[in-house]
């Protein structure tokens, strides 16, 4: 391996726990290492619903995505902390649906970055599938790059899926959030999900991350998350456990994760 590669490869530090190989691991995915493994093994040791969790948010992105393109008319969607590519990818269901549609993700990981050059492919001939290596604490960087793909003109869908609980100050994330939408237009969308301290069982998850080398992970409450939509309408069904959002199966069960879908005015 030569050029950016190695360079990125250098960076993956395999014996740190990281959280988009963790979220793999979970998700049945193998470009995660033994200390990935470990720290996943963990919080499951007291959270097993954490696998729930993993396979419940992909479904929750297929059915927002799915919402945004076929009904919403959305075809432009930035996916900001998108993680490591696995089945069913923002893009893969957007020109499903809507063949020129056009997806920028967004993620700092190298190790993501090296698999998004390979597997995060438009699928189709009129689309357009690129990727932004940025820190989400940056939204005017990746407003700026995304700018070259994305019109913003017209509405996009912005999506942070799983990833605010890296960011402890609430009020960061409210000021993250606010900044990628203020450059957005009328009738773009926010979709948004989140961890929520709604069992003491996925606190003591939380915790264990944290104790097995994790990046720590902050779980806030239902009401702290709708903040992050001020400002916004929801799309019914509102702000819900993700299972619970237009579900496919009507027998779903709440989980601890709750996400939303809103337009702005």
């Amino acid at each position: 391996m030569a050029g950016p590669d190695a360079e990125l490869a250098a960076k993956l530090e395999p014996e740190v726990p990281h959280a988009a190989r963790i979220w793999n691991y979970w998700m049945g995915g193998k470009d995660n290492f033994q200390a990935d493994r470990a720290a996943g093994d963990a919080v499951a040791e007291v959270y097993p619903e954490i696998v729930v969790m993993a396979q419940q948010s992909r479904g929750f992105l297929v059915r927002a995505v799915r919402y945004l393109a076929a009904e919403a008319g959305i075809r432009q969607f930035l996916d900001i902390g998108t993680g490591l590519p696995t089945m069913q990818n923002t893009h893969a269901v957007a020109q499903g649906i809507a063949p020129e549609s056009r997806i920028v993700y967004v993620d700092n990981d190298p190790m993501v970055l090296v698999h998004a050059r390979a597997l995060l492919a438009s699928t189709t001939s009129e689309g357009v599938t690129t990727y932004v290596h940025a820190d989400y604490h940056d939204p005017e960087k990746i407003l700026a790059e995304a700018a070259q793909t994305l019109d913003f003109d017209q509405p996009i869908a912005v999506m942070y899926m799983g990833v605010m609980g890296y960011e402890p100050d609430l009020a960061v994330v409210r000021s993250i959030v606010g900044r990628t939408m203020d450059a957005t237009t009328s009738g773009s969308h926010l979709v948004l999900w989140d961890g929520t301290n709604t069992s003491p069982a996925v606190v003591s998850g939380a915790e264990r991350l944290a104790e097995n080398g994790g990046v720590p992970y902050i779980l806030r409450s239902p009401e702290e998350l709708a903040s992050c939509f001020s400002g916004l309408t929801m799309v019914e069904t509102g702000l819900v456990p993700i299972p619970l959002w237009r579900p496919d199966d009507v027998d779903a069960e709440g989980i601890d994760a709750y996400g939303a879908v809103a337009r702005k005015p």
